[in-house]
């Protein structure tokens, strides 16, 4: 009895290990390409120097400073640099140093080797880009692209670079631009996020900024808008996705904060993204970009009232619910219990409750208002059948016309029915009657808390 009682309690341990680490958030894996243009016109000057010796020196300097970040790996793709321009070869790009871990030396090392010669292929390039980046969960693929020139071969980054995003084989490109004009800035703007280089110092302080994005999170707060502009709702759950991939990215119950403000929440500035914030209905706000170094705020109209359908006095209904629908759709937003309350959104709704009868009504949810709808308390229809095997079904009277309500489970012979007050009919037939003149018919009426007693023979 003692070693089971310690296997028991080894099993609730590792049990208890296993919750813990499925509710720990999995370490993401960055990888960063460096995709570096080599053609020719690198060799113009820039200041005190020629291009590629700035980018070189503060590539350096850039990796010395990433080199002991955790879960990063990083790349080196170069282009332009095998072939003369006046071969103008279109297909000059390779991978000099793949991703694997603790590279940064090597990345160094080859960097120092590097002589721009040929012509600039940069929608190229970001293809054989997605084949440098191990396919694996869990990881952020980032390029970042150092140029100088625009496409000079007719490729169409901007195509490639949708395509690749879509797939969720990379995330937005960065872009570098070297001694740009408002043309080269204008290429670019559909590649990605697009940073101006013309000094050493500005070339220095766009590296710092998209290595920041790269690697660091930033902060946001998600403003849920009453009918009166004000951020007063909160306590709903708040999802992220990436707007390319459509991988879940974060979730967020929101909050008010001890002084009264809309909590601040991280957010990975590299992704764009489409936030479902789960109020019933939801609401989706897409295209989302988070400002990297700001903290950015994200508003959305959310306001929001309760609802609630109560049925007076005591009641018989063991499992009351009712079904929520937004006026004229025939979508299911949520199936209910009576005697509850929960939220919905400002409007008009249809509910169906779940009684017999079942009933539709029209109702209106006001911003920080409880909308009641009150049903009077249920009476009671037993049945006892004394046929052997029969069919009958009961219908609802309302002025002259009839509507059907329930069929009786001819398994049983004692039925015991909660139901709504109100004039009824039970039609019925013996299963073995051979004539449609062998119906009968029986009007009954049902009170609120009471009884009704009948006999099916």
């Amino acid at each position: 009895m003692r070693k089971l009682k310690l296997v028991l309690v080894l099993l609730l341990f590792t049990l208890a290990g296993e919750r813990a680490l499925a509710q720990t958030p999995r370490p993401i894996k960055t990888r960063i390409l460096f995709l570096l243009d080599a053609s020719g016109s690198m060799y113009a000057r820039m200041e005190t120097d020629s291009r590629i010796n700035i980018a070189k020196r503060l590539l350096n300097k850039t990796i010395d400073s990433i080199a002991g970040q955790k879960n990063l790996e990083i790349a080196l793709r170069v282009y332009g640099h095998t072939s003369p321009p006046n071969a103008r070869n279109c297909r000059d790009t390779r991978l000099e140093v793949p991703f694997r871990a603790n590279n940064f030396a090597e990345v160094k090392k080859r960097l120092a080797t590097i002589n721009p010669k040929g012509t600039t292929l940069i929608a190229h390039s970001l293809l054989q880009s997605a084949y440098d980046f191990p396919k694996e969960p869990y990881t952020r693929n980032v390029i970042i692209l150092i140029t100088d020139g625009i496409e000079e071969c007719d490729g169409d980054p901007c195509a490639v670079s949708e395509a690749l995003q879509s797939q969720g084989v990379i995330l937005k490109p960065f872009i570098i631009g070297i001694g740009s004009t408002d043309e080269f800035r204008k290429a670019f703007e559909c590649v990605g996020r697009y940073y101006d280089a013309n000094t050493e110092k500005g070339f220095d302080d766009a590296l710092k900024i998209v290595i920041s994005q790269a690697l660091n999170n930033t902060t946001a707060q998600v403003n849920l808008l009453d009918v009166y502009s004000k951020p007063t709702e909160s306590n709903v759950d708040m999802s992220f996705y990436d707007m390319n991939s459509g991988m879940l990215m974060y979730n967020y119950m929101h909050t008010i904060n001890e002084r009264g403000n809309p909590d601040t929440i991280n957010l990975d500035p590299v992704f764009r993204y489409r936030m479902v914030v789960h109020t019933l209905p939801p609401v989706v706000k897409e295209n989302i970009d988070v400002a990297p170094g700001k903290h950015t705020i994200i508003g959305v109209d959310a306001p929001q009232g309760q609802l609630m359908v109560k049925v007076d006095g005591l009641t018989n209904y063991p499992n009351l619910q009712f079904i929520v629908r937004q006026k004229n759709s025939p979508k299911t937003i949520n199936v209910q219990d009576a005697n509850t309350k929960e939220k919905y959104l400002v409007g008009k709704y249809d509910i169906e409750i779940l009684c017999i009868p079942r009933m539709v009504r029209e109702v209106s949810v006001d911003q920080s208002y409880t909308t009641t709808l009150q049903l009077p308390q249920p009476g009671k229809l037993i049945v006892n059948c004394q046929l052997q095997d029969y069919y009958a079904d009961i219908y609802q009277m309302i002025r002259n016309e009839q509507s059907w309500v329930y069929k009786l489970p001819v398994e049983r012979r004692t039925h015991t029915i909660v139901m709504q007050p109100g004039e009824y009919k039970i039609v019925y037939r013996s299963k073995g009657a051979t004539r449609s003149s062998h119906t009968f018919e029986r009007v009954f009426k049902i009170n609120s808390g009471v009884a009704t007693n009948m006999s099916l023979n």
